[in-house]
């Protein structure tokens, strides 16, 4: 009797488990929905408050740069603060920046709603795996991990399909509008069903690292942004100095402090860093691509804004339904099978984007795409799996906090390189749709590239042993 008691309060605990995941995830979702939703409509943004590609593309830059300064404190928040207290900022901080966004009578206030609605995404992506890793075992991490990636990556799928179609026909602050209830809701069951599963402490947070770490970040993709302007390597040569200096900063600090911010430990650890090298790769290119393609059809093939979004969707549903699938791929086959096939099929697209860069129709571009987010998706969220698995326990939240800033940080700067790259050809005897191809096709290029790397990093981690747990 007392057995099968504890059975079914085991079973209600896995359910309501399960609850809070999916709640954490889909306030992720909403996140990572207006942040793709924004990429299709920088042509109407641009001509509204009359700012150019580069500065326009910080709605998304600066956004990612934001949630990834947040997700570097993570490792701490988690320590520090319940679950329930770090979602309900987040769901706060979504809702205060989105009604900035929607009434934004000018970019700049855009630009800050964007800013502030990012501290979203950097608490409830970052809570969502700490969660998991407290309550799955390692041997169904892949699934769990699998299953909550899902949630996160169909808002891609959706993002661009559903930010182009309110663009088109209606306006593009009803994206905020739109969203605004849904997160209300979502407060609303996360303050009843978020439990704590681990003790939390008090800890005095290292203020003074976390700056450096800012300055350097912003200063990086500041710095690659003036590259798209006129005369930008000396503006770009100033940052990068700034960037080295807070990074030489951060380094000696870091030697010396006692308070809290993230184990620097954890790039000792073979696995994690062979790990978390093609994750951020892969992330770099696909917010660059899903930035770069629907302004590619848009500027070259003069398709609308509508059609910018929909080319990425029958791409973007493979690369969020099939989560689950490939994260039991991993714990069925072991890494070799998803992290191979997944990373060759993204190679293989990314070529055929490069060979083909200077025409491609819309059709072609969707069906390219599609093996694309196939081949990425079965790679990327398999690579943090993992590599946890084989990371040491101890060091498993910090290896969390900088895999998450890490794939905003270079989500960010995929966005920002991929936008100079597209701008960076002007041929006077070409058409801007002409010089925008040129551009794109060394874009292409540049990612088929960090495929073929990710390839030999990803037989290191294959071959990196698992530390006793």
């Amino acid at each position: 009797m007392a057995e099968a008691a504890g059975n079914t309060r085991k079973k209600h605990m896995t359910r309501r488990t399960m609850v809070v995941i999916v709640v954490v995830a889909l306030l992720s979702f909403i996140g990572v929905l207006i942040e793709t939703s924004m990429n299709v409509t920088f042509p109407t943004l641009m001509r509204e408050f009359h700012v150019s590609l580069t500065t326009i593309q910080w709605v998304t830059a600066g956004y990612l740069l934001t949630a990834a300064l947040v997700m570097l404190a993570s490792a701490y928040l988690k320590r520090r603060f319940t679950n329930r207290v770090l979602f309900i900022w987040a769901a706060m901080l979504f809702i205060v920046g989105d009604l900035l966004c929607a009434t934004a009578t000018t970019y700049w206030v855009l630009l800050v709603g964007r800013l502030i609605q990012a501290g979203c995404v950097g608490l409830s992506t970052p809570l969502m795996v700490n969660i998991i890793l407290d309550v799955v075992p390692l041997q169904h991490l892949g699934t769990y991990m699998g299953m909550a990636n899902m949630i996160i990556l169909v808002a891609p799928a959706l993002g661009p399909t559903f930010g182009g179609a309110v663009a088109a026909f209606a306006s593009w602050r009803m994206i905020f509008w739109l969203t605004l209830p849904i997160t209300l809701i979502l407060l609303v069951i996360g303050v009843r069903v978020i439990e704590q599963y681990s003790p939390t402490r008090h800890f005095t947070f290292d203020w003074t690292r976390f700056a450096l770490l800012g300055v350097a970040l912003v200063s990086l993709i500041v710095g690659l942004n003036a590259l798209g302007e006129a005369g930008g390597w000396r503006q770009f040569l100033i940052y990068l100095l700034v960037t080295a200096v807070a990074l030489g900063a951060f380094g000696w600090f870091s030697k010396r402090s006692h308070r809290i911010l993230f184990s620097l430990a954890v790039f000792r650890d073979k696995a994690f860093l062979f790990s978390f090298l093609p994750y951020i790769f892969l992330q770099f290119a696909n917010v660059g691509i899903n930035f770069l393609l629907p302004n590619y059809v848009q500027e070259v093939d003069g398709a609308s804004a509508f059609v910018g979004g929909l080319i990425l969707l029958p791409g973007s549903l493979f690369n969020g339904f099939g989560q689950p699938v490939y994260g039991w791929m991993l714990d069925r086959f072991g890494g070799k099978l998803p992290l191979y096939l997944g990373d060759a099929l993204f190679t293989v697209a990314l070529a055929g984007f490069a060979l083909w860069g200077t025409s491609l129709s819309v059709a072609a571009v969707t069906w390219l795409y599609l093996i694309f987010a196939i081949g990425r998706s079965m790679a990327f969220g398999n690579s943090v799996a993992y590599g946890l698995k084989k990371i040491a326990k101890p060091l498993r939240n910090d290896a969390n906090a900088l895999y998450n800033t890490g794939q905003q940080v270079f989500g960010a700067i995929g966005t920002t390189v991929l936008a100079m790259m597209m701008s960076s050809v002007n041929r006077p005897q070409l058409t801007h749709g002409q010089n925008a191809a040129i551009g794109s096709r060394g874009a292409f290029a540049l990612l088929t590239v960090l495929g073929i790397i990710n390839f030999l990093l990803f037989v290191k981690l294959i071959h990196t042993t698992t530390p006793t747990q």
